[in-house]
């Protein structure tokens, strides 16, 4: 069951990739990143609510929030820390590459996942296993010759730099969750409002910092109905990925391996909505990154 899971927060997540895209175009990051995770903290607020004011039906609902420690807020915004890093850098690579360069990057993050299974967790993938995500990364070299075809040098641009950059926060902050909710065994919604609280904070003294140095710019946005639905679709993603999670018998680089089937609605979807170039030409890498999926999938399944 929490492979399935792990496929509709897929589903999400390539809406979302999609609507980052259009939220980041002619404006500036840092202020579009507040408002995003803003909206997905108003969006869990009545979940809160809830638990403090009728517990009963959030408990009955399976949706309650449960009350932390000290201890406990630590290590949920210890996770916001990353993802900050991760959502600031990954923002400013998506505003200047093509959503279909930018989400096969992301994919290759099973890679980071598997090590961190590996020699953390003990996680033990089979042969075919490996034979899928070698496939997964070689797939992202092809991806790298095809950028090369729209002006992008994968060794001298800097946003190439940042995607793959944000990608190693995010994986970190990946098997982070497998420690959150296997091992603290938080409640998934417990996880996400107190993350998107903590991340917020973050956010917002990055935009202070901006605006102190470049105040015109800063205030320089365009609002876009695409803006909180990024945050919207993120808790729904993240959701459905920490019910996954939950499974004892979940491996989290399998998850992140199908997560990574986002990539279709991103290149397809996306490279259609932003008219980008050379979308023939990605469904090769493309086809790679799918059969090494499957592979890692019916390998354990």
């Amino acid at each position: 069951m929490w492979i399935y899971y792990g496929l509709l927060a897929a589903f999400f997540l390539g809406f979302h990739g999609i609507c980052k895209k259009a939220s980041v175009r002619g404006n500036q990051v840092v202020p579009v990143l507040f408002f995003t995770t803003l909206s997905g903290l108003i969006f869990l607020l009545p979940l809160y609510l809830l638990s403090r004011l009728q517990s009963e039906i959030a408990i009955d609902l399976g949706l309650f929030i449960n009350p932390l420690g000290f201890e406990d807020h630590l290590f949920i915004a210890f996770k916001s820390l990353l993802m900050t890093f991760s959502f600031t850098l990954g923002y400013s690579a998506l505003k200047h590459l093509p959503i279909s360069i930018v989400s096969p990057i992301r994919a290759s993050g099973p890679f980071f996942t598997l090590l961190g299974a590996l020699f953390i967790y003990g996680e033990k993938p089979s042969l075919v296993q490996w034979l899928g995500f070698s496939l997964i990364i070689i797939s992202m070299w092809l991806y790298s010759r095809v950028g090369k075809l729209e002006g992008i040098n994968f060794r001298k641009n800097k946003w190439i730099v940042a995607i793959a950059v944000a990608t190693f926060f995010g994986s970190s902050s990946g098997l982070y969750d497998k420690f959150l909710i296997q091992y603290q065994e938080y409640a998934p919604q417990t996880v996400q409002f107190w993350f998107f609280f903590y991340i917020v904070i973050f956010v917002g003294i990055v935009n202070l910092f901006k605006i102190y140095s470049n105040k015109e710019e800063v205030f320089k946005m365009q609002w876009r109905w695409s803006i909180p639905l990024v945050g919207v679709l993120l808790v729904l993603a993240d959701f459905t990925y920490f019910k996954g999670l939950q499974d004892k018998e979940a491996m989290i680089m399998l998850l992140s391996a199908v997560k990574r089937c986002q990539i279709f609605i991103a290149v397809f979807v996306g490279g259609w909505l932003f008219k980008e170039q050379n979308k023939r030409k990605k469904i090769i890498p493309l086809l790679g990154v799918f059969i090494g999926v499957l592979l890692i999938l019916f390998a354990t399944v």
